[in-house]
């Protein structure tokens, strides 16, 4: 018979800013006997005392949304958000419960990284292997009532892939993947508790312990492309809608985090959505993915470019710099072409009335990558759209295989920013809007 025994370390103290928490929690530790293979839950609150993480009270509101990458869903005062971290929670974890008065405590910066280092200065003092977790409460769709779960973890099975086992009656597990991580900080907070003063718990005999630090609780994150219910109820999907076309920034500096291609697909399909002349559809986007394409592309552009600089006077030393200040698509992760089909366009026997049928086509083009970079920036990725092609066409087009009624509109970057975006300053509407 197998089991796991529970129990909260007593004596942790009040944690401040200058507290040593390895120091802190390996004093109480000390007293249950450590052991090979113990998991030491860590309530996320003395983390961030520990890591300075708190604010005034009356800063509450900005932190939350200082805190948060997308708002889910909001119900009167309550508000439903993905934090930094990617986890979806109310307030984005900002809380006044144990703390100060007038106070309030933010989430770690990263919690994964604050359970590595307890994890290798606990092992270090203490001469054994454990796990680490660090915890957080969270509430659950279409369920009453909180439990913890796991925000941070190093050494501990984060999630137990049954998928290709079988069960007790011989057939095959296809969907079954525990979140093991999230059972044991439950687990923890059954002796922890909300108001005992024992932040930490110990849980022994789980066989959860790995030798490697592990993936960290990001493993528990589902990715926004398969996540469902990201936006939440027909009301936070219009929110959501609102947020991402707020959220589309111009990025010029990105993490080296791949993109999944099936994303760029679903940034396309937005794009379809896209109103058009004569009920055509007259957009393709080329999804550069073979290096040696985008090299010889952005090769003849950058050309075409300093030929084209030469000739208006610009110096060699002028010339060198801008093209270098053009090397964006060549650091982007994913490089998408936009392209403008014109094998619908009317003719015409005026130009007046010609121009205006190859503007009703461009404005569509416009609203296409528009759709295109906000379904982007509603799953995380930062775009940048450039002239570029617009400028060269007769080069891009040898290179790309495209047709003469084909006409490249410049070029959109994609990938995940390199760390937060500056917050978009707020504008006059009156200044844009007028009245008459």
């Amino acid at each position: 018979m197998t089991g796991i025994e529970v129990f909260a370390l007593e004596g942790i103290g009040e944690v401040r800013a200058d507290s040593d928490l390895v120091s802190v929690i390996a004093q109480a530790y000390a007293n249950y006997q450590p052991q090979d293979g113990d998991v030491l839950v860590v309530t996320s609150k003395i983390v961030s005392k520990a890591e300075s993480r708190v604010l005034p009270a009356s800063d509450r509101d900005e932190a939350i949304t200082a805190e948060s990458f997308g708002e889910v869903a909001t119900n009167g005062p309550t508000r439903i958000v993905r934090t930094r971290h990617g986890f979806v929670m109310a307030a984005a974890g900002v809380d006044a419960s144990n703390t100060a008065a007038d106070t309030i405590l933010l989430l770690p910066l990263d919690p994964d990284a604050t359970a590595r280092q307890l994890r290798t200065g606990l092992q270090a003092r203490l001469g054994i292997t454990l796990g680490v977790i660090i915890s957080d409460t969270f509430g659950r769709p279409w369920r009453e009532g909180l439990t913890d779960n796991a925000i941070g973890v190093a050494g501990v099975w984060v999630l137990h892939d049954h998928r290709g086992e079988l069960d007790a009656q011989g057939r095959t597990l296809e969907q079954t993947v525990v979140a093991t991580a999230d059972e044991l900080a439950s687990a923890a907070d059954l002796v922890k508790g909300k108001n005992s003063n024992c932040p930490v718990a110990v849980i022994r005999g789980s066989q959860a312990v790995l030798r490697e630090d592990g993936p960290g609780a990001q493993a528990l994150v589902r990715a926004s492309h398969t996540d469902l219910f990201a936006l939440g109820t027909q009301q936070a999907k219009e929110l959501g809608r609102k947020e991402a076309v707020e959220l589309r920034r111009t990025v010029r500096t990105w993490s080296d985090k791949p993109v999944d291609h099936d994303l760029i697909g679903e940034c396309v399909a937005a794009a379809l959505t896209a109103p058009a002349p004569h009920h055509t559809t007259p957009w393709r986007f080329l999804h550069v993915v073979e290096p040696s394409t985008r090299k010889e592309l952005l090769t003849r552009m950058a050309d075409r470019w300093e030929h084209d600089l030469a000739a208006d006077g610009h110096t060699p030393e002028s010339v060198r710099k801008r093209v270098e200040r053009g090397a964006l698509l060549e650091r982007c992760p994913e490089l998408v072409i936009p392209v403008l089909v014109l094998d619908a366009q009317h003719d015409y026997p005026d130009e007046r009335r010609q121009m205006a049928e190859r503007d009703m086509f461009v404005l569509s083009m416009g609203a296409a990558v528009q759709s295109f970079m906000v379904t982007a920036a509603a799953h995380g990725l930062g775009t940048a759209w450039v002239s570029s092609t617009l400028f060269c066409p007769d080069d891009v087009r040898p290179v790309l295989d495209m047709p003469t009624p084909w006409h490249p509109m410049g070029a959109i970057a994609v990938g995940y920013p390199l760390g937060d975006l500056t917050p978009r300053p707020a504008r006059e509407i009156a200044e844009f809007l007028i009245q008459k």
